[in-house]
């Protein structure tokens, strides 16, 4: 698989990357563990470098997966974790103060089983530490070698210039896809001028962009997709005029519409990559057929034509973890 740079941080990543969030959270019960580590291992063999976790991700299931399954090629990968939740829990609240981030980050170290981590993520800004004190920290922790490279997750445009004044950032992650491009309006100018990577989360729109969901589809009860406005029932058929437009497309290109999709962002700036997940080794060969999935003007221009003419039905949040985005 071909390689991109992060911005211009010097960070090397395969094109496309694993979010392995799901495996352990989110989506009702954890996968089995040898499933799991199977499948990261197959990611490793078709040339995926790039795999995105968070201690918050179980909690800490997350994390002891990836140490377990990458450490026989940690030196060929690129992890990304994240710190900024109250002892790790979504629920419990922000904490970003640098004791909390330094804890996280010995205990990320040990769990990952690594004596660095590549790519240590602001998992939320929290209003109550300056950011610039939020970065002097990581700041310390890369001339320490504990981290490699500094970032954020859903953070405002302005949030990031204050940011990378202190340690430059290498990338930012927010929520991205056919179905949620708020990010072009103000971020994405941004993070072309400073230099920073991209890395779109739910590239596949938490999975309703597979045309796999419909408005009939039942969700197991721990699933976080209960909870969201853009999947309730009558927001899905709504939106499923999307999926079918993206499906002609996938259809006249050979394709399916995941992999328009994921081509789609590809195609938006070499600077941008994005992380699908998933528990299945078919799904993920769907996946990664996308990076050499190639759209030409036409196509391109036929997808913007759509995205022009279709209104997205549905909040991606509902109002309580709408508030966590975009500071």
């Amino acid at each position: 698989m071909e390689s991109r740079e992060l911005g211009r941080s010097g960070l090397q990543v395969s094109a496309l990357g694993l979010g392995c969030m799901g495996l352990s959270y989110g989506y009702g019960p954890a996968t089995e563990r040898s499933q799991a580590i199977a499948l990261l291992h197959a990611a490793v063999e078709r040339g995926v470098t790039f795999f995105d976790s968070a201690e918050a991700y179980g909690p800490f299931r997350n994390e002891e997966l990836l140490g377990e399954a990458l450490a026989a090629c940690r030196d060929k990968v690129v992890i990304a974790t994240k710190f900024g939740f109250k002892e790790g829990q979504v629920d419990a609240g922000l904490d970003s103060r640098p004791e909390r981030i330094r804890a996280v980050a010995e205990a990320s170290l040990r769990r990952l089983s690594t004596d660095h981590i590549d790519l240590f993520y602001q998992h939320r800004v929290d209003p109550n530490v300056p950011i610039e004190d939020v970065a002097g920290t990581v700041r310390d922790l890369i001339a320490e070698g504990k981290v490699r490279h500094f970032g954020l997750s859903e953070a405002g445009a302005a949030t990031v210039r204050r940011a990378h004044a202190v340690q430059p950032v290498a990338a930012v992650q927010s929520e991205y896809s056919l179905w949620w491009r708020e990010p072009e309006t103000a971020l994405l100018p941004v993070l072309r001028e400073l230099g920073i990577g991209f890395v779109p989360f739910s590239p596949l729109g938490k999975g309703f962009l597979t045309g796999a969901i419909s408005a009939d589809t039942t969700f197991d009860a721990g699933d976080f997709r209960n909870s969201v406005p853009r999947f309730a029932a009558e927001a899905r058929a709504a939106n499923q005029v999307l999926v079918d437009r993206i499906g002609a497309i996938a259809t006249d290109k050979g394709a399916t519409p995941a992999q328009v999709a994921l081509a789609w962002l590809l195609a938006q700036a070499p600077w941008i990559v994005p992380i699908p997940g998933t528990t299945k080794v078919a799904r993920l060969d769907e996946n990664l057929g996308a990076a050499t999935l190639a759209l030409g003007e036409a196509e391109l221009a036929r997808i913007a034509s759509a995205l022009d003419d279709i209104a997205i039905v549905g909040d991606r949040y509902n109002a309580e973890r709408a508030r966590l985005v975009g500071r």
